[in-house]
């Protein structure tokens, strides 16, 4: 999945929103900002390898905001499972 395709799904942005999407098994895919502080991104990391969830790669938390169509940086996207 592309950054542009982020409009267009369900989603939960932020750290929190996309840690409670991992507890409940609603994420399919977790994008990470590559300049987001590590030790802040790092749990959701484990949490996404020990779930068999895939991570990609952001260029920055601009760029992930903007592609979520809000107006700050975001460190975590998870795309949502359809239900």
């Amino acid at each position: 999945m592309t950054l542009e395709e982020l409009k267009n799904v369900k989603r939960a942005v932020g750290i929190k929103q996309v840690t409670k999407s991992l507890e409940k098994d609603r994420a399919s895919l977790v994008f990470l900002a590559a300049d987001a502080d590590e030790r802040v991104v790092m749990p959701l990391r484990e949490m996404c390898r020990m779930k068999g969830i895939v991570v990609e790669a952001a260029a920055s938390m601009k760029e992930l905001g903007k592609a979520c169509q809000i107006e700050v940086g975001a460190a975590a996207v998870a795309v949502l499972r359809q239900e």
